[in-house]
């Protein structure tokens, strides 16, 4: 058993996992906040009246969802200017890769949105604007708060893709740390553990906070 698992390394390697791990939150938090807004965005203007709105987004929304997240990331890194931080592309496009998913959470908590509220904001001469803000967004968005939750957890999980541009986040510091006492079982266990400890209590969260909202 000690030729597999060795306690000693597994303790050793913690402190680096847990800066990683910094790296990690940092980049999920702000790629969070990137998709929420720009996911909003997306779900609105594709409700435009006029096709020459809806067409290319849809087209390019599509196009994001269906290819991979580490191409998109290598592919804007290249096309990056060398003076953009390594994180803040890894962020950007993190954010916009799944404000695309994002969109289509907040277009059915927009379509889950009573018709009767339309009609009552009509009845009392509501300007359009004033309308989406103060009826219809409130209770759109308090429907894929769970949504929105459950990408967060996706988000967090594939944020190794960042060590493709040269993001040193906890998986890459664990293969980095692999490399140098040639003994990978440790820091890939400890990573996982550290994955786990963060996604499992958030993922309980999302779960009783779709129970209330139900």
């Amino acid at each position: 058993m000690n030729d597999i698992w060795d306690w000693e390394r597994a303790w050793e390697v913690l402190p680096e996992l847990l800066e990683g791990l910094v790296v990690t939150v940092e980049a999920t938090v702000i790629g969070m906040v990137i998709a929420s807004i720009l996911g909003l965005f997306i779900a609105l203007a594709m409700r435009a009246p006029t096709r020459w709105v809806r067409i290319p987004l849809r087209f390019v929304t599509d196009f994001i969802r269906m290819t991979p997240l580490l191409v998109q990331l290598s592919f804007v890194w290249l096309l990056s200017p060398p003076w953009v931080p390594l994180l803040a592309i890894g962020c950007t496009v993190l954010g916009v890769h799944y404000a695309t998913y994002m969109s289509e959470v907040y277009r059915a908590g927009i379509e889950a949105v009573p018709r009767g509220q339309w009609e009552a904001a009509t009845a009392l001469n509501m300007a359009r604007g004033r309308t989406w803000r103060a009826v219809i967004l409130p209770q759109a968005i308090r429907n894929t708060l769970p949504g929105l939750g459950n990408y967060a957890i996706s988000m967090f999980k594939e944020t190794p893709f960042l060590f493709a541009i040269g993001i040193v986040e906890m998986y890459t510091r664990a293969q980095s740390f692999g490399a140098n006492t040639f003994s990978y079982v440790e820091p890939l266990t400890m990573v996982g553990l550290l994955f786990l400890a963060v996604s499992y209590p958030t993922s309980l969260l999302v779960r009783r906070m779709e129970i209330r909202l139900a």
